[in-house]
């Protein structure tokens, strides 16, 4: 009862600062979904947020977020389960098979990888495409701005079984995450008008998510905010 509790509170706090920066923004808190981000929590905690009324969480690794998927699953919780890291191919197919969304789609092998897992799963996919802004770190995960587009037709015109669902980015870390969100939303907007039904902007953690929602962002990924402190893997 005491994590019951916990949580509660935390998740009522997180909402209520969804629902005061979309007053701020002129937007109704119901165009905003949060994720919670429940990456090295135990299922115990998802089964928790669930009772609550959360409806969508997000994870960022292989395979601790199948095991957890299977875990919840079994105890008849069902939930859209968002897998937010970064992915190496080879673990492609594994995730297309639990996940309800991709939202580190970043490169064309990928996207065909996705593809394959989910054909092969009889599933469609719904995948963003994770942009990155940080031009100081060229080993972090995102597709650079000027190639959304060509990555966009990829999925498109060759991944039958994926869906474009939108964007994704995570800001770069001790900047300014406003002109980032602003420019995703600007990425968003170009993108729909070839493919209409890929609205969904992620953007917004913990720090942040003010700030993405004042910039059009649709979902916000917040885990410690809710939470608390992640645990160390062992």
């Amino acid at each position: 009862m005491q994590r019951r509790d916990e949580l509660e509170h935390n998740l009522a706090a997180v909402r209520e600062r969804i629902a005061r920066a979309c007053e701020q923004s002129g937007r109704s808190a119901d165009d905003v979904t949060l994720i919670v981000v429940t990456k090295t929590h135990p299922a115990s905690d998802v089964a928790i947020l669930a009772e609550l009324g959360v409806t969508d969480v997000g994870e960022n690794r292989h395979p601790e977020a199948g095991d957890k998927h299977r875990e919840v699953v079994e105890a008849g919780i069902d939930l859209r389960w968002h897998f937010v890291g970064a992915l190496q191919t080879n673990k492609a197919g594994a995730v297309a098979r639990y996940a309800d969304v991709v939202q580190s789609l970043d490169r064309p092998k990928l996207a065909r990888a996705l593809d394959r897992g989910a054909q092969a799963a009889g599933r469609t996919l719904r995948c963003l495409i994770q942009v990155d802004f940080d031009t100081t770190d060229p080993g972090r995960a995102g597709v650079p701005p000027q190639d959304v587009a060509a990555l966009a037709e990829v999925v498109v015109s060759e991944c039958p079984h994926l869906e474009l669902g939108g964007v994704m980015t995570v800001a770069p870390l001790g900047q300014d995450p406003a002109p980032s969100f602003a420019h995703l939303r600007e990425i968003s907007t170009e993108l729909t008008r070839t493919v209409p039904s890929a609205t969904t902007i992620s953007a917004g953690m913990s720090e942040d998510f003010e700030t993405a929602i004042a910039h059009g962002a649709t979902h916000v990924r917040v885990g410690r905010s809710v939470l608390g402190q992640r645990s160390i893997l062992q």
